[in-house]
């Protein structure tokens, strides 16, 4: 799915309000993933607790940050810049990348409930089409 200069645009808009407070941001996407989604908790047995305020669940929201971060640093060519991330979900961490989608709409939910002014129907899809994008790429080393 390919991101248009106006999409880039939104996304860029986006990212200035989310990088703010992505720590945050990560923590409760994850939360809510773990939530909705019991069935990821298999790819975290050793977290002792599943909520986004827990300090396992923060600081694996901020690597998730890190990675979303890494993907808008390489929004033209992300296959490329994500192929570490890719092969390390791959081959050491075996996370199904259907859980990829399944922690997109979680971030749709947090972003939507943090900043309902900003995230207009547009902003919704240029950002669902970038996050798109990085499922895509880190689905990469799984063909």
């Amino acid at each position: 799915m390919s991101l248009n200069s106006i999409d880039k645009e939104r996304i860029r808009i986006l990212w200035s309000k989310i990088s703010k407070d992505s720590d945050a941001i990560g923590a409760e996407a994850l939360g809510r993933l773990f939530a909705a989604h019991p069935q990821t908790k298999t790819y975290s047995t050793h977290f002792k607790d599943f909520t986004y305020n827990s300090p396992q669940v923060k600081e694996h929201g901020k690597l998730v940050m890190k990675g979303i971060k890494q993907a808008y640093e390489n929004i033209d060519d992300m296959v490329t810049g994500l192929l570490d991330l890719s092969e390390k979900h791959a081959f050491t961490l075996r996370v199904d990348p259907s859980n990829f989608k399944l922690l997109s709409s979680c971030f749709h939910v947090v972003l939507s409930k943090r900043y309902p002014n900003d995230y207009t129907d547009e902003a919704h899809l240029s950002f669902d089409k970038f996050l798109a994008n990085v499922a895509l790429a880190l689905s990469e080393k799984y063909r």
